[in-house]
């Protein structure tokens, strides 16, 4: 079985730094952010875990089947973990680091809407899968 040595790099450290940033907000967190803003950051190792796996399930699989759009599924969940876990970390830090970072707001969504999209074309590829071995 051929691993692709990328999707396992990015993901096992997605999902590694989802799992210390997890124990960080649980732990460390508690006393310095609302609960909101706790749920919040939560919700950033969340999807970041989520998607992290998903990666390293596409570099272990091997060769038993070609998923169509890999490159850009791991490109979308990639730049989608970075622009929405990332922005929600430090959007919920911002007062804990004594800056106004604001600005990061609108990245949110846009992370969101990279990860929307490397679902969509999942589902797309797997819809192609199952009609392909019907003709």
């Amino acid at each position: 079985m051929k691993t692709k040595p990328f999707h396992l790099l990015f993901g096992s450290f997605f999902s590694l730094t989802a799992v210390i940033l997890g124990a960080f907000g649980a732990h460390l967190l508690k006393e310095m952010l609302s609960p909101e803003q706790l749920q919040s950051f939560e919700t950033g190792v969340r999807y970041q875990m989520f998607h992290g796996i998903v990666l390293v399930m596409i570099a272990l699989k091997g060769h038993s089947f070609h998923l169509p759009y890999e490159k850009t599924i791991t490109t979308l969940f990639g730049s989608g973990i970075i622009l929405f876990s990332i922005s929600i970390y430090l959007l919920n830090l911002q007062e804990v680091l004594g800056m106004s970072l604001r600005w990061l707001g609108p990245i949110t969504p846009i992370g969101g809407t990279l990860l929307i999209a490397g679902w969509a074309l999942i589902f797309v590829g797997a819809i192609q899968l199952v009609f392909a071995k019907k003709h």
